[in-house]
């Protein structure tokens, strides 16, 4: 539409005149581009028509957030939960039939000479409980994972609920640093607790690494990845005040949060082994090859992330391609499959190692659900080079930085889920035997 004014230019008295804006006009587009003197101005003008909505205020924002797959949606809800109720099976006939048959026949021995027949689980009843090596860095990670399941828990729920619109840009990134910062209570205790049953006494250690390590990792990435955004002069960067906000929420609230909760942690009764650890540790007798435990950790991380990975897709697509991601009510049912899914899939393959007089389980077991972080990085690589159109450096190097700090995170969050859940696994199968 050509827009012309009369005389010379004035920014408040200028007359344009314009086509009838009630006319229909075809735009042709075989028209010769415009030619562009540097020494003419150019006024680029535009018209507004404001018409009463009949959308009410509270529901300005459906017409966007209106999502038309939530047929794929429910597809991924119900693959999950067939894989959920896969391994549900497997979990109960373990516990139904092997353990109870397991548990009955160990009792009913009364012999010396039955009791060294026995093979399995039992045999290795001196040693389950035996302090993993790097116990420490084992505390510090599963504190942390508390730290991001409660994060994520209470953001979801937030978010359920409606309190984080996307009319309030960046609202879902603060409520969630804010709730990083104040879940530093659960991370201590967590990591005290366990520091303490594995006999330790310098709780404040433990709280220092545990308030520092993940939160400095990530930020060491973070800062890096935020210089290249300045070095390419880009208003994307975070700015100096920002930045200095983001250390004061952490060393001074999220760290004094780290130390109390250890201190609270580390003040409450030690908890208390079902059997006794003996002094010399049991050999462990050579493994079948599908029981290697770089095997078994990589295979055991498959489920969690094919529970996730169709939602992750739409994740991906709404960070990286520009659109909405506003169905957190799918979002929560996949978040509550993934535990369910990274709690089973650990215990089985932890029956299975204790069956083999494997009692390493400790760190395995957390790496085992760990593990579909490495398929979720490969995912997103896969997601860069068939769905992105990214030519720059700098730009993939952007992507590639904040996929792994995603992917770290992922690690934290359900290496922790799958820790915990064999560490109720082992408590109660060997509190179920007599153990002379």
């Amino acid at each position: 539409i050509k827009h012309e004014y009369e005389g010379k230019w004035a920014e408040d008295k200028t007359r344009l005149t314009t086509c009838d804006p009630h006319t229909k006009r075809t735009v042709i587009n075989s028209n010769t581009p415009q030619e562009v003197d540097d020494k003419k101005e150019i006024v680029f003008t535009y018209d507004v028509e404001f018409q009463e909505s009949d959308v009410k205020w509270a529901s300005r924002w459906d017409a966007y957030l209106l999502m038309s797959d939530d047929q794929i949606h429910w597809f991924s809800i119900v693959n999950s939960l067939m894989i959920v109720l896969f391994l549900s099976g497997m979990v109960a006939m373990i516990m139904l039939r092997t353990l109870y048959r397991d548990i009955s026949k160990y009792n009913e021995l009364e012999t010396q000479e039955e009791a060294q027949e026995e093979t399995g689980w039992k045999l290795v009843h001196g040693d389950v409980f035996r302090p993993p090596m790097n116990s420490e860095l084992l505390c510090v990670y599963v504190g942390t994972g508390v730290q991001f399941f409660c994060m994520i828990v209470v953001t979801m729920l937030f978010a359920i609920l409606g309190f984080l619109s996307p009319s309030n840009r960046g609202g879902l990134m603060t409520a969630m640093l804010l709730l990083w910062v104040f879940m530093g209570l659960f991370a201590g205790y967590a990591s005290s607790r366990l520091y303490k049953l594995f006999k330790g006494g310098e709780w404040k250690k433990i709280a220092l690494r545990t308030a520092i390590m993940f939160p400095g990792i990530i930020s060491a990435i973070f800062f890096v990845l935020n210089a290249l955004i300045w070095g390419q002069k880009s208003s994307g960067a975070v700015p100096f005040g920002t930045m200095f906000a983001l250390v004061f929420l952490w060393f001074g609230i999220s760290v004094p949060l780290v130390f109390v909760g250890s201190y609270i942690g580390f003040k409450k009764p030690a908890l208390e082994d079902p059997v006794k650890t003996n002094k010399i540790p049991r050999q462990i007798p050579e493994q079948a090859w599908y029981m290697n435990p770089a095997f078994s950790i990589l295979i055991g991380g498959i489920l969690p992330f094919g529970a996730v990975f169709i939602e992750l897709f739409f994740i991906l697509t709404s960070i990286w391609l520009n659109q909405f991601y506003y169905i957190f009510g799918f979002l929560f049912l996949v978040f509550i499959i993934l535990i369910i899914t990274c709690a089973e899939i650990t215990v089985v393959l932890c029956y299975f190692q204790l069956c083999s007089e494997d009692y390493l389980w400790w760190w395995r077991s957390y790496l085992t659900s760990g593990s579909s972080a490495v398929y979720l990085f490969l995912y997103a690589t896969f997601y860069f080079f068939t769905k992105l159109e990214i030519t720059k450096l700098v730009s993939g190097v952007l992507y590639f930085g904040y996929m792994l700090i995603a992917s770290y995170a992922f690690f934290v969050l359900t290496g922790t889920i799958g820790f915990y859940a064999c560490f109720w696994f082992t408590r109660l199968i060997y509190s179920s035997v007599k153990i002379d």
